[in-house]
């Protein structure tokens, strides 16, 4: 629910190596914040995170926290939507505002000549929001035509269908954006009791990048924020127990292909192997052209255009996943590839020359990612949240140049068992047992 400028901030990117320049700070309000600081272009990225997203919701309530950022640049103050979105415009600044499942995410864009306004009107979209009935029913129309699109589009069907197995009774089990009955009942008294219990002080992180000092950024972050509750009485929930089962499921679909997920349980990342199953995943079917699934699947036998697999380490489950499309007639000749590179991995391991070029492929991508100052800004507040610190940046390569044949071994053996990988299939498969 963004809403971006024709004016492109591109252009203002700092060196890689200033992203290694990383202040810490902790506001007198005790609000902790990440600094990379660089007075060279008049411009800030800010990014904003408060823990505890979709997943702390009341779920007879599903949808209301989504509803609720979705709402924050419908009007705030004495401005209505259209008001407070010409506000923003004459400033040439940027906000958006996301709701994810374990956080709620706020961010901005703004020339240091307009600072002052720019987090002015942002701290009114934050602390002040209207909660207009006119907007609320925008708003809400706007998520239930997603919601509609969604049941019949494949991959949402498969996603859905795989989060309600994998997750079982945990909030990750449903949709963040809820459904239409939920949403249906959503007051402006319940999103004003939400707003309240959501944003609040106590689970904030920032970062920000760009030409302001840390005493600026600071002073900053207190008048922003300094009005919030200082805590919420929402626990956050208890870790997912994983309900996958092994072997294949088909959800019927009139589609000229199947769409297949696939996958198992993964590993924390705060794991010791964690990198070792990063590197693995990698070479498996994650990042670049030369894994393992892409040669076996698009390459050799011209199964689907691309796959990829990734580690789901979410704060409350552990998954490994991967996703393609297929032709309904080659469906069970594709899952058998899987099947067969998986257990090969298990069985043999990997090569050396994999290895090495996994991790020529994750070293050097990375600092491709600081090509501006929004990207280090979310690049900073990920490392917040995962819990680094900044010498990350600096040493990240390190570990990954460091895991060795021994450590993937390992972390094979711990976590790689070919009998309990998952398939979930949308569409009109043919070919399987």
């Amino acid at each position: 629910m963004m809403r971006f400028l024709s004016i492109v901030f591109a252009v203002f990117a700092l060196p890689v190596f200033a992203a290694t320049d990383i202040q810490t700070l902790t506001t007198k309000r005790g609000i902790d914040a990440w600094l990379v600081e660089d007075h060279n272009i008049p411009f800030v990225a800010l990014e904003i995170r408060i823990k505890g997203g979709t997943s702390i919701e009341p779920m007879e309530q599903r949808g209301i926290v989504n509803l609720m950022m979705g709402l924050l640049e419908e009007g705030s103050g004495e401005m209505d939507a259209r008001a407070f979105s010409m506000a923003r415009d004459s400033l040439a600044a940027n906000f958006g505002y996301d709701a994810y499942s374990d956080a709620v995410s706020i961010s901005a864009r703004f020339l240091t000549e307009n600072r002052d306004q720019a987090i002015a009107l942002l701290r009114q979209s934050i602390v002040d929001p209207r909660f207009d009935q006119d907007a609320i029913d925008r708003v809400r129309g706007q998520v239930e035509s997603i919601i509609q699109s969604q049941e019949k589009n494949p991959d949402e069907m498969v996603s859905r269908a795989w989060d309600s197995e994998a997750y079982g009774n945990h909030p990750y089990a449903s949709q963040d954006i809820g459904t239409a009955d939920t949403l249906a009942t959503i007051t402006a008294k319940d999103l004003k009791d939400i707003h309240r219990d959501i944003m609040v002080q106590d689970r904030v992180i920032v970062s920000a990048v760009g030409d302001i000092s840390a005493a600026e950024l600071s002073d900053l972050i207190d008048d922003l924020l300094g009005d919030l509750p200082i805590s919420s009485p929402l626990p956050f929930p208890d870790r997912a127990v994983i309900g996958l089962k092994s072997g294949v499921r088909v959800i019927p679909f009139e589609t000229p292909q199947s769409v297949i997920l696939f996958g198992s349980e993964g590993i924390n990342r705060n794991d010791p192997d964690f990198f070792a199953a990063f590197v693995l995943n990698t070479i498996f079917g994650g990042g670049n052209f030369e894994n393992r699934l892409m040669i076996e699947l698009r390459e050799k036998r011209g199964l689907t255009y691309g796959v990829g697999t990734y580690l789901s380490s979410r704060d409350y489950a552990d998954l490994f996943v991967g996703k393609f499309a297929t032709a309904n007639d080659r469906v069970g000749e594709a899952i058998q590839v899987v099947q067969d590179v998986w257990r090969d991995i298990a069985a043999n391991g990997v090569t050396q020359d994999e290895l090495d070029q996994a991790k020529t492929y994750l070293t050097g991508a990375y600092p491709l990612r600081f090509d501006g100052n929004a990207k280090i800004a979310n690049i900073l507040i990920g490392m917040q949240y995962d819990g680094l610190t900044p010498d990350y940046v600096k040493n990240r390569n390190d570990v990954i140049n460091a895991v060795s044949l021994q450590d993937v071994k390992r972390l094979t053996e711990r976590v790689i068992q070919p009998e309990a990988l998952r398939f979930m299939i949308v569409g009109s498969p043919q070919g399987l047992d």
